[in-house]
């Protein structure tokens, strides 16, 4: 059963609230992933978003270069509505696409994005998509990805998940809510920063750069290899 308008409206809200409260500088991460993709593509863009659900980057991204165009990857159907729903007009410009990187179109794009999405894939599958997203690049585009990404031994690790849990409860996060981010350690395959950086060379990125750093969110821009 479709949900009724309002109610999409409601989860589109809600989904912008909570990511704010727990990423550092969530409203800017859209500004400059876009800035960085701006500095090598033409006007008139073809932009890859890889976990697209929620259309918070998309939105941004539409908002900043009206004459670029996306396509939007999700797995979830949902979180695709709510897309949907952000976008408003501006989905006109973007098609979604229910799944994972190999449902994306070939491209060639002139730059793709993954923002909050690769944490939640293990080593070999990031890796694959990774490469997947490598391959539908025009030559010399640039990649930009954010995702958690902090030691993985025990004290470190939990160090940095303690000051997310101190940010998001000061951003206004219910406490108990707050507290479920220092399982994040035992739930998701993270990598350390070293391993994400190597990780995209060997996936056939060139000139990896860390452009951002909170807690426990790092994030990169990287180019297909000439």
């Amino acid at each position: 059963m479709a949900r009724a308008p309002h109610l999409h409206q409601k989860m589109s809200t809600n989904y912008a609230l909570n990511a704010a409260r727990m990423v550092p500088g969530m409203g800017d991460l859209p500004k400059m992933a876009a800035a960085l993709l701006a500095e090598h593509g033409p006007a008139d863009a073809r932009i890859l978003v890889l976990g697209a659900g929620g259309g918070l980057e998309l939105k941004a991204f539409a908002e900043l270069h009206p004459k670029w165009q996306f396509d939007g990857v999700d797995p979830s159907g949902e979180m695709l509505e709510l897309a949907r729903v952000t976008l408003g007009p501006l989905q006109s410009r973007a098609r979604l696409h229910e799944g994972y990187v190999d449902t994306a179109p070939s491209g060639p794009f002139d730059g793709a994005t993954a923002l909050l999405t690769l944490h939640f894939l293990e080593r070999s599958a990031r890796l694959e998509t990774l490469k997947a997203m490598h391959s539908r690049l025009k030559e010399g585009a640039p990649l930009v990805v954010v995702h958690h990404s902090f030691p993985t031994d025990g004290l470190n690790r939990d160090k940095w998940l303690k000051r997310n849990v101190a940010f998001a409860t000061a951003s206004g996060m219910p406490g108990a809510q707050a507290q479920n981010i220092l399982a994040l350690g035992d739930r998701l395959p993270v990598l350390s920063p070293q391993q994400d950086a190597d990780l995209l060379e060997e996936a056939g990125f060139t000139d990896v750069e860390q452009f951002y750093s909170a807690f426990t969110f790092k994030g990169w821009v990287a180019y297909r290899r000439r």
